[in-house]
């Protein structure tokens, strides 16, 4: 049963009147027998999925989940955290390369620098995760994509000294160092805090004192906190011991926390305990109730908490024990490991896409031609034409000087020292070339084709202070 979770769409139940915050999955590769992007982004269309995270800025993903709605958390590879750490230049050039060329059209909206960093290397990378950090914003800054594009880093719980009681939480002082300087950029930025929140581990490691309902959001009696507090699930304890954290270095509901990960195994080895696909099952599901209703933590109700679960798939590449490869709410084919509810009645139908005359045109329509005669076209809404990603660079230098030249159109913008000059790329350039042309002739449809280079898009492409114009 391929594309399993494709079960139900707009046309569903009526939309609800309080927006739902959907929840996010993290998109992992490791395997040689998964679905290609396109297909994983056609099949998580009208689900409740509105968020992906990916660890890497795999050009084929990127292309994949434009104009799709969905928003994309992009990953900088903890091996490359060393070299952008070390000048702005290089972080400039990173985003120049891996993160413009995509956005608009796919909706970026946070970038992640390493996972787990703090705990999961040998230190070597400790200092330079702040200034890694630092400079991939201050290449967001350069193409004025800043308030639209975070920047953050996950960590796991092993950041605090302790979790529990949540109300006395704190960082692991070996961290404060790094902790003080990373919270400061979090909070003047507005990123949220990131964390990969594993409840499942805390029972695997201590089955005798953790209780399986307590982590599995069953009928647990709930655990108190000396400041009142009672907790009838680990993860939303997991989630105030981190608030507690940031408050006790000054931070005190400043910063959102984002579950960057949760999630439970499916299939384990024989000594595992408490892995199987019911228990997966309970956990996922609950979660993404508890999370698409907007009722927060005891320390911070009703608000919504980013969620994403781990993982889309099971990945028979991950290294590691049995667990590491079955966290994945669907088999590589498709089909579900388990039956976990993501239909969405209150999706919002996307705009409809221009339907060409009920002629058409009676000939191809080439780069440099006009509106077939006695066609008619033109749009009633915003709507955009920029270079898809994927376009041979030469093609978009062709698009280009046509557009600013024969084309008529208004390329004052992208000349040197103007608003949109940055980034200086073809693709940014003829981007913006196209969609001028594209406005100035009748945005029909024939007028954003520039030999196959072209897409229209309902998502305004403006970035800081250069501005795509608009019929």
């Amino acid at each position: 049963m391929l594309f399993g979770l494709h079960i139900a769409g707009a046309n569903g139940p009526e939309a609800s009147p309080q927006p739902n915050p959907g929840i996010g999955v993290n998109y992992g590769t490791e395997g040689n027998n998964l679905p290609s992007p396109k297909q994983v982004a056609k099949m998580l269309g009208n689900t409740i999925v509105n968020r992906v995270k990916i660890y890497n800025s795999e050009p084929s993903i990127l292309q994949a989940f434009a104009n799709t709605g969905i928003a994309v958390v992009v990953g900088l590879e903890n091996e490359k955290v060393q070299r952008i750490s070390e000048s702005p230049t290089a972080g400039q050039a990173w985003v120049a390369q891996r993160i413009a060329p995509y956005y608009p059209s796919t909706l970026i909206i946070l970038i992640t620098v390493g996972n787990e960093v703090l705990t999961n290397s040998d230190g070597s990378l400790d200092s330079a995760l702040v200034p890694a950090i630092q400079n991939i914003h201050s290449g967001l800054v350069a193409l004025g994509l800043d308030d639209k594009i975070k920047v953050s880093t996950p960590h796991s719980m092993a950041i605090l000294s302790s979790s529990f009681p949540p109300s006395a939480s704190t960082f692991a002082t070996s961290l404060l160092p790094i902790m003080k300087p990373l919270l400061k950029f979090l909070d003047d930025t507005g990123a949220p805090f990131m964390v990969n929140a594993y409840p499942y581990f805390a029972y695997r490691d201590n089955p005798k004192e953790v209780s399986l309902d307590y982590v599995l959001f069953g009928q647990s009696p709930g655990v108190s906190d000396p400041k009142g507090f009672t907790y009838n699930n680990m993860l939303d304890a997991q989630i105030d011991s981190i608030y507690s954290a940031m408050a006790a270095l000054g931070h005190n509901d400043t910063i959102p926390v984002t579950v960057s990960e949760t999630g439970w195994p499916s299939k384990g080895d024989p000594d595992d305990i408490g892995v199987n696909p019911d228990n997966a099952r309970n956990y996922n599901t609950r979660v993404i109730k508890h999370v698409t209703s907007n009722a927060g933590t005891p320390m911070r109700p009703n608000r919504v908490i980013e969620t994403f679960i781990f993982a889309l798939f099971n990945e028979n590449h991950k290294p590691g024990p049995t667990t590491e490869r079955n966290f994945g709410l669907l088999n590589p084919d498709g089909s579900k490991v388990y039956d976990v509810d993501l239909s969405c009645g209150w999706c919002a139908s996307p705009p409809p896409p221009y339907s060409p005359p009920a002629s058409p045109p009676p000939s191809p329509i080439s780069l440099f031609s006009g509106p077939p005669k006695g066609s008619r076209g033109g749009l009633g809404f915003a709507v955009y034409c920029i270079a898809k990603p994927s376009s041979d660079p030469s093609v978009l230098q062709e698009s280009l000087d046509f557009s600013c030249g024969l084309g008529g159109a208004d390329c004052g913008s992208i000349r040197q020292g103007g608003p949109c000059y940055n980034p200086n790329t073809v693709h940014a350039h003829a981007s913006f070339a196209m969609n001028s042309y594209y406005q100035i002739h009748g945005r029909n449809y024939w007028n954003c084709d520039f030999k196959g280079t072209g897409l229209v898009t309902f998502t305004d492409p403006s970035y800081g202070s250069c501005h795509y114009p608009q019929e």
